[in-house]
């Protein structure tokens, strides 16, 4: 499908919280890494910063730590936008795993609705009752898939957008091509769609919109950033990297996803010769898909080759946000 380009407004098309952002992108949730200061930093950036409710965990019999973290980004980002009113931050968004093992979805929803969470992400599952629940508080609910199958179900079943997860993608990762999977996506669906995998440049993020997306969606970089919860280790193996140390693998989460081929090494087993496992051994009771025993493989997408070093998130943004402009101007001369 396509829409009549609006040179003044070009998001003018899309929901409101997707609207003003400095450059059409999400930063993406990533499990135990992303965290209050780095999605604080990448909103007052200028792009929508996320989290995964489950990162938020608090121990036995202490309040939900959940409520503590959107009460802390919801303060710092008023208080940004009381000083900068220029130059507003970008709103937040909580990503909800709504698989069965996760037994904290219904609590985390209700909290999530307290705080009027301005876009939700979901994965692993579509249900009407957390698209309803988004819609209750005045949010909107953004549904990463891989293939067209899931799409169509994700917007039967009452979600606003789409997050494409092409090859490519950090974390669970689909197997298709994300020209394949745009184009068919786009023949039926003109809402927001997101578009995920080795998007790493300003000129990736332009390039997703050029065939079809509305938004780039952007997780790996953001690993190698000061605010980011990963270990040195982690960092510096994604500035090292490049495509060619990426593996994909099912064996860790039931569910086929890239990993940095160092950490695999580094745990004692043979990248090129693991073997696979099934979706019924993902668990998200602790919080995250992988097993205690691999907590240290690590996911990455294919394109950390432009990754050169560890830097604030706002330097991050400030790069990419610089190459989009750039590129825009040598296409188009806008």
């Amino acid at each position: 499908m396509t829409r009549p380009w609006n040179a003044t407004h070009p998001d003018a098309h899309l929901p409101k919280s997707l609207q003003g952002l400095r450059i059409p992108a999400v930063g993406s949730p990533l499990f135990i890494i992303s965290v209050p200061a780095l999605v604080i930093a990448q909103c007052k950036a200028g792009i929508i910063g996320s989290f995964p409710a489950l990162n938020a965990r608090e121990g036995e019999g202490e309040h939900p730590l959940l409520d503590t973290w959107l009460t802390q980004i919801k303060e710092e980002l008023d208080a940004h936008n009381q000083a900068n009113p220029d130059t507003p931050a970008a709103p937040y968004a909580v990503n909800q795993i709504v698989h069965r093992s996760n037994g904290r979805l219904d609590r985390d929803i209700e909290i999530c609705v307290r705080h009027k969470v301005p876009v939700w992400i979901t994965s692993l599952g579509a249900r009407v009752e957390v698209n309803e629940a988004a819609h209750s508080c005045g949010g909107i609910v953004l549904h990463d898939i891989i293939n067209n199958f899931f799409a169509k179900k994700a917007i039967e079943k009452g979600a606003d957008g789409l997050i494409a997860v092409a090859a490519g993608a950090g974390g669970h990762a689909g197997p298709q091509s994300p020209f394949a999977l745009v184009q068919e996506i786009r023949e039926w669906f003109d809402g927001p769609l997101l578009l995920s995998g080795s998007i790493a440049t300003g000129k990736a993020v332009l390039a997703a919109q050029a065939m079809g997306a509305d938004m780039g969606y952007i997780g790996s970089p953001f690993i190698a950033t000061e605010e980011a919860n990963a270990m040195e280790g982690y960092k510096d193996a994604i500035v090292d990297g490049t495509a060619a140390d990426i593996v994909t693998s099912s064996l860790f989460t039931g569910v086929s996803g890239n990993y940095l081929r160092p950490s695999i090494e580094a745990a004692g087993m043979d990248p090129d010769n693991l073997p696979s496992a099934d979706s019924t051994s993902m668990n998200f009771a602790e919080g995250s898909s992988k097993p205690k025993a691999w907590k240290e493989i690590w996911g990455a997408g294919q394109g950390i080759g432009a990754v050169k070093s560890v830097e604030p998130a706002a330097k991050l943004v400030d790069r990419i946000a610089t190459e989009y402009h750039a590129a825009l101007v040598k296409l188009t001369g806008a």
